[in-house]
């Protein structure tokens, strides 16, 4: 994939996707799912969703390749898709945890030094403009 800034239809397909992210009841199943391999009764008991909401919630997800399933006997059992979508949650989750967790994911920050440029040059270079 390309970078989003440079390809418009690219940039769609990633804004569409993010769509199926953003509703609270998909967000607790795909958190649920990270944790890893549920069925359908243990996803509504840990996340409260009752069956009917689940399993509209879960078709629209199967839908949107976020989440797969299996049949084993008389029981459906749900896993997230990828590894790109255990990231996205993660993500997700360390964003909006509040704990600081999202700082961790980032790379820092390059320095002025790490630029070769000396504290003195990029002042003077303020005084300029």
């Amino acid at each position: 994939m390309s970078a989003l800034y440079v390809d418009r239809d690219a940039a769609a397909l990633a804004a569409e996707k993010i769509k199926v992210f953003a509703q609270p009841q998909r967000l607790m199943i795909l958190s649920c799912l990270l944790r890893g391999e549920r069925n359908v009764g243990e996803i509504a008991e840990i996340t409260g969703i009752g069956q009917p909401a689940l399993s509209q919630q879960l078709a629209e997800l199967r839908r949107a390749d976020l989440v797969q399933n299996r049949k084993e006997a008389k029981q459906v059992w749900y896993m997230l898709a990828d590894d790109g979508v255990a990231l996205c949650v993660r993500t997700i989750e360390a964003i909006f945890a509040g704990d600081g967790t999202a700082e961790r994911l980032l790379p820092p920050l390059p320095s002025v030094a790490d630029k070769g440029m000396t504290a003195q040059g990029v002042a003077g270079f303020a005084r300029i403009l």
